[in-house]
């Protein structure tokens, strides 16, 4: 039996060996923050001049919001990455959900903290280079800006993670119509494996899982352990399309060979094959294993 850990999860990134920075959200969310911040601003200078609110240069209304937008942007890799690692537990009981929840409200909380910090420290240094002094504090009360900064964060990482889990999803689906659009391999795909001068041909089905060992991966046939050279990620993508799922960060799985699976005390996956062996996955696997 094999061993296995909970890191790594697949998330979004279902269909790759772990989790990466997603640009093209992040990009939205600059563009969308940068609009708001304009907005806002011109807003609270027309007010400004017109009475509707204290005096005060728009320089500073300026630096008032793209202080806060800078370090949302910033940030959104964090939320993103929470998302990854705790998903919505889609089709799980309550339990799962006021988990799920829990961790996502403390993680913005987190996330409230240093956005507040950083775009003070900003505020501080942009005003410090006109000459003028910055106080966060409202008449010396630094509890209520903190909780009502808090309250527009609270939205701002629900937002923000609601379109990380979309990329996610469109990820996913992209890839699934992909792999269901790729021709079936053909007999010259089948893997070879190189022991000095003899080359053994082995074709996927046969493959119970492949394990990586290093800068080789161990391919698990019957009993025998054959040792080929190269990576997890490039056997994901030679074997995807004949039913290959990533259990862990360092193991892939044949399902036409799964016989049974079930959770541990762990939460983490206990497999068992057709022929009676048992294989260990990470939860964060399971649902596409699932899938």
């Amino acid at each position: 039996m094999t061993s296995g850990d909970g890191s790594g999860t697949s998330g979004g990134d279902s269909v790759t060996s772990g989790w990466r920075i997603q640009w093209p959200p992040i990009a939205m969310i600059a563009i969308v923050g940068a609009a708001v911040a304009v907005l806002n601003a011109t807003s609270g200078i027309m007010e400004a001049q017109t009475g509707g609110r204290p005096p005060v240069q728009p320089a500073e209304i300026w630096l008032w919001e793209f202080s806060s937008v800078f370090m949302v942007v910033v940030l959104s890799p964090a939320i993103g990455w929470m998302v990854w690692r705790i998903p919505p537990p889609l089709g799980s009981s309550a339990p799962g959900w006021l988990r799920a929840i829990g961790i996502h409200i403390a993680a913005a909380s987190v996330y409230s903290v240093v956005h507040v910090l950083g775009m003070v420290v900003i505020r501080q240094a942009g005003y410090a280079t006109a000459g003028w002094p910055y106080d966060f504090s409202y008449q010396g009360d630094y509890v209520m800006p903190f909780l009502y900064e808090w309250r527009k964060d609270l939205l701002t990482y629900l937002s923000n993670a609601v379109l990380f889990w979309a990329w996610g999803l469109w990820l996913a689906y992209t890839a699934a119509q992909t792999k269901q659009n790729a021709p079936p391999l053909s007999a010259d795909d089948r893997i070879e494996i190189r022991d000095g001068a003899r080359v053994t041909l082995i074709e996927p089905g046969q493959i119970a899982w492949v394990e990586a060992a290093g800068n080789y991966v161990e391919i698990h046939v019957g009993g025998a352990t054959h040792l080929a050279r190269g990576t997890l990620a490039a056997f994901e993508e030679k074997l995807a399309s004949r039913g290959f799922v990533r259990i862990h960060r360092s193991r892939l799985i044949n399902r036409a060979r799964i016989a049974a699976f079930k959770p541990t005390p762990s939460g983490d996956l206990e497999i068992t094959l057709d022929d009676g062996r048992m294989v260990a996955g990470s939860r964060r696997f399971r649902a596409g294993l699932e899938g």
